[in-house]
């Protein structure tokens, strides 16, 4: 073999490969990212090749020995990268043979960069999914400490942004954890399904040396290995279902962010963000510029344009393994630093708000919002519901003739409307009465906020139990 073509692959070839094409083939530059996973997976392949034979001990112990200099050296910033070893598997084979001689060689035995690649990304992916676990934990703790201790601040509650019903803050927090809530399930479960070695496959039919690949997923804490050699080197669906996932958290994080936005403008003056998650103008100096949920709103399209990137990879490829695959690294890698960064940022700053109580209470007394309470009383008398609909909004539009709210407004002013209507009826036409009336598991009542937060806290502390 020339010394002029890759070490890997070039007793085939008989003249070295285009510079261009060495840079454009090559993956060294972002793949890098997966040496710790690399090195993981070469040592449970050693231990396993010792354990059936291919390998001696003293062979097993040289590789091990050299590959953990190897991580040493790249942990410390030592570590020469290489473009003509094209990327971070063969990069960590040659540096091995470098320090141990031919015995580096023998590592590759029984596996092939399709399946050392297959299972670097699923080591590296089971990592950042147990990693941002963690942080939704955190993220998910601190709304619920908030919800709880915002139980009965009053706020009005919209639809189509327009006042609809009193709600409580609280109850407006236990929203947002409700789809964190589902978020963090659907990665757990993504995680079932990274968690799948393809070691072993080879290049895409198996190997004829005796490997046991069970063994080899023991050692790596995966849950089996996968069935279809075939299927194990060319599958990216576990690639695509995370950042799907990735896709809808940050949809939920970017409408979360929306509303931060909105309630710490002066126009809503619900909240305010501790400065530190702020900036101001250049020119103007009364500026406060809400900039951490403005960018996790940015960045939601960022993760979806990868979602369709890793889809649109995958959608017209043969069996097995084709070399587009190389494209799905950086995507994946960057929507993992992007949701971890999101994801820390909010359960930074999640916590601190601040709402302005007074503000969103007078804001709940604007726009009528305890009319449907009055339809229901009014039913409770007897009136039929469309009945009761058509009084409330006659009432309503009197309301808005004579700029009051239907609490402002007398009792001699309210039976106007309808005989139906007693004394009784300022019980209900208050924004407490409102939102404690809805007194139902899901409802607004500050007893039942108290009690959802207390039962996604049990579900955390369940979770943060769960090995």
């Amino acid at each position: 073999m020339s010394q002029a073509t890759n070490q890997s692959w070039g007793g085939r070839f008989s003249e070295p490969t285009d510079a261009f094409v060495e840079r454009f083939t090559a993956s060294v530059s972002f793949d890098q990212r997966l040496a710790r996973q690399d090195i993981q997976g070469s040592i449970a392949h050693a231990t396993m090749l010792a354990r059936v034979g291919v390998l001696s001990g003293d062979e097993r112990d040289a590789i091990i020995t050299g590959l953990d200099e190897i991580r040493d050296e790249i942990e410390r910033g030592e570590f020469a990268w290489s473009v003509p070893l094209e990327d971070v598997h063969m990069n960590i084979e040659a540096r091995l043979t470098e320090k141990i001689g031919v015995t580096g060689k023998k590592l590759h035995t029984g596996r092939s960069r399709n399946d050392q690649v297959a299972t670097d990304i699923r080591l590296f992916l089971r990592d950042a999914a147990d990693e941002i676990a963690a942080e939704l934990v955190c993220l998910r703790q601190g709304l619920v400490e908030l919800a709880d201790r915002e139980a009965d601040t009053v706020m009005p509650g919209f639809t189509h942004l327009q006042t609809a019903q009193p709600v409580t803050f609280g109850h407006h927090l236990l929203a947002w954890q409700e789809m964190l809530a589902r978020d963090h399930e659907r990665l757990l479960d993504c995680r079932r399904r990274i968690n799948v070695l393809p070691l072993g496959a080879a290049a895409l039919a198996g190997t004829t040396y005796p490997v046991d690949r069970h063994l080899t997923a023991e050692l790596l804490g995966f849950d089996r290995p996968a069935e279809n050699s075939l299927d194990a080197v060319s599958d990216r669906d576990f690639a695509i279902e995370f950042i799907g996932f990735a896709s809808m958290l940050l949809m939920h994080m970017s409408r979360m962010s929306e509303e931060l936005v909105l309630w710490s403008s002066a126009q809503f003056d619900f909240i305010d963000l501790p400065d530190r998650f702020c900036t101001g103008s250049s020119i103007m100096p009364q500026k406060k510029n809400p900039d951490v949920p403005e960018l996790v709103r940015g960045k939601s399209g960022r993760v979806y344009g990868h979602l369709m990137s890793l889809l649109t990879l995958m959608k017209s490829q043969p069996l097995a393994y084709n070399k587009d695959n190389q494209e799905d690294k950086e995507p994946l890698f960057d929507t993992v630093t992007t949701v971890l960064d999101c994801v820390k940022a909010f359960a930074d700053m999640v916590p601190a708000i601040e709402p302005k109580k007074a503000h969103m209470f007078e804001a709940a007394r604007q726009g009528f919002s305890t009319a449907t309470d009055l339809a229901d009383y009014l039913v409770r008398k007897g009136v039929a519901f469309r009945d009761a609909h058509d009084i409330v909004g006659q009432s309503v539009a009197y309301g808005l003739q004579q700029e009051k709210d239907l609490s402002e407004m007398t009792l001699e002013e309210l039976r106007r409307f309808s005989g139906a209507i007693g004394e009784d009826v300022f019980e209900v036409l208050t924004l407490e009465g409102s939102v404690a009336a809805r007194n139902h598991i899901g409802g607004t009542a500050p007893d039942q906020v108290r009690a959802a937060a207390s039962r996604a806290r049990a579900a955390l502390a369940e979770l943060e139990d769960t090995p």
